[in-house]
């Protein structure tokens, strides 16, 4: 069966300007993740994984090479074109989860699902979505202040989802949670790539690193494969 890659970097490098010197973020990196992998990002602390991760989810362009996202080379997409990829084929999930404080969970998850309707949900995905993570009806009525740092990953989970892209990205997702919690959001991720998504998690940790399919381990903006 012909694999069908969602995310291929050829020879990208991004390079930021500062007045005290350029500074080579990545250089000339190569990779190519197919529809329906888990990949692991790893590496230490500036090697480049963030920057990495911000040119896979459409949110920063490389400086040169080509970047492909589900087969669109977005250094040639216009800034709207950017933010219609990021809404409808990518979908975030953070270490600090980034909910809006002012939004009920509900809201929070329906909030992208707006953006790209230009209606409220009517047809019960949203809550749907919030109850497949555990999250019930009396909870998604909370603010995210109101709820554990768990739930608030499960919460973002479910926004991640909710214009079901084909890509999930996720930046240190257990990182702000203990143990027992870190481990119940990984197998969410594992349940949700057993169902097909293609999931590319950045991480520090080895242990979370390894129930992936594969890590890309990052060096100085280069890749060298585990």
């Amino acid at each position: 069966m012909q694999q069908t890659a969602v995310i291929e970097l050829n020879d990208v490098s991004k390079i930021y300007p500062l007045p005290s010197g350029d500074v080579l973020a990545l250089d000339h990196m190569s990779i190519c993740i197919n529809r329906g992998e888990f990949v692991a990002i790893m590496g230490p602390s500036g090697s480049g994984k963030s920057t990495l991760l911000n040119q896979i989810g459409g949110l920063d362009v490389p400086t040169s090479g080509v970047l492909k996202i589900t087969g669109k080379n977005i250094r040639k997409m216009s800034d709207t074109e950017l933010t219609d990829l990021r809404l409808n084929a990518i979908g975030y999930i953070f270490q600090k989860f980034n909910l809006i404080p002012l939004l009920t969970a509900y809201e929070n998850v329906e909030y992208p699902y707006i953006l790209k309707h230009r209606e409220n949900d009517t047809t019960g995905r949203v809550s749907r979505l919030l109850a497949d993570v555990g999250i019930d009806r009396k909870m998604a009525k909370h603010k995210p202040a109101e709820l554990s740092g768990g739930q608030q990953q499960r919460v973002a989970i479910a926004r991640a989802l909710v214009n079901d892209p084909d890509i999930l990205l996720c930046d240190e997702p257990t990182g702000n949670l203990d143990t027992k919690t870190g481990g119940q959001i990984m197998d969410m991720l594992k349940d949700l790539h057993r169902q097909g998504r293609t999931i590319v998690i950045v991480t520090h940790d080895p242990l979370i690193g390894k129930q992936a399919e594969r890590i890309i381990q990052i060096r100085d903006g280069r890749v060298a494969e585990a």
